[in-house]
């Protein structure tokens, strides 16, 4: 079987192949160099895997790795879950639907750092209004970002209010794309709300949930400047991801050391998602 030809002219893709090179491929193998390198902004001396071996000797980051995969991991589900029902409900028959989506979304388009300073003041312990609202009801709020047991699961809870309005635009899309036959027909066979979700939104609607998956997975493994914004790691390390274990590097003046962990970093999302996108991927063609 013949493959089918390209409506374009090869040297149609130049432009979008030169600029890929010059802002993925190449920062990527020049950091894969620079990383078996001790070097400052006028010089660099190959020590091969010394960095590497070093990275893994900082107790911070074993913590900042085990935070890492934690955050990911909630802020991913919370995002699916959350951000099907909402869709779910965005869809219905709900007056003002247009302007509750906007609501929704909101968020997304608000600055991380804008929102990581707005929510630092709300959780504040003894100031904060979260805290307020919950002392006029007689419950003792605890410490969101100086408690080291819920300092990280408060960023994650906030990332998923900041984040979750994407991932309920991308499920109405893939919602509003069910032809509506398919609800017609589980209606006059008797089918309810919660069977017509279970058999006809879960299965169709699953390019969407891989969408959200991989894109809240990626975000979650990568990200910094909201826990930056809001904890700076604190208190101790008990909030520390890979990215701001790195950034600490930086500011260290240790560039080798740092660049190391960036592909660290690079190669574990690398190993997370690739074989998670085949595999929920296959899953769907199958179905």
């Amino acid at each position: 079987m013949s493959r089918a030809r390209s409506p374009y002219p090869y040297w149609f893709y130049l432009p979008a192949a030169l600029v890929y090179g010059t802002l993925f491929l190449v920062p990527t193998f020049a950091s894969f160099w620079f990383s078996l390198t001790r070097w400052s902004l006028f010089d660099a001396q190959f020590i091969g895997l010394a960095n590497f071996r070093q990275f893994f000797d900082e107790p911070a980051l074993v913590k900042g790795f085990t935070n890492t995969i934690v955050y990911a991991v909630v802020t991913c589900g919370l995002k699916v879950v959350l951000g099907l029902l909402l869709a779910v409900l965005l869809t219905s028959q709900l007056s003002a639907r247009g302007y509750l989506r906007s609501v929704v979304f909101f968020p997304v388009l608000v600055s991380t750092i804008g929102v990581g300073l707005t929510f630092t003041v709300l959780m504040n312990p003894e100031h904060g209004l979260i805290n307020g609202a919950l002392g006029a009801v007689g419950i003792d709020g605890p410490g969101w970002l100086t408690d080291p047991r819920y300092a990280l699961l408060s960023v994650a809870l906030v990332d998923v209010w900041k984040g979750v309005g994407l991932a309920t635009l991308i499920y109405i899309a893939g919602i509003v794309s069910i032809p509506q036959e398919y609800f017609e027909a589980a209606r006059v066979d008797g089918a309810g709300p919660v069977q017509s979700f279970r058999r006809i939104v879960l299965p169709l609607a699953r390019p969407a949930t891989v969408t959200v998956v991989i894109l809240s997975l990626i975000g979650g493994l990568r990200s910094f400047d909201l826990i930056w914004a809001m904890t700076r790691g604190g208190p101790g390390f008990t909030s520390d991801v890979i990215a701001s274990v790195i950034y600490k590097q930086y500011q260290a003046g240790f560039y080798g050391l740092s660049t190391a962990g960036n592909v660290v970093l690079f190669l574990v999302v690398t190993a997370l998602v690739v074989p998670l996108y085949w595999f929920l991927s296959r899953r769907e063609v199958e179905q």
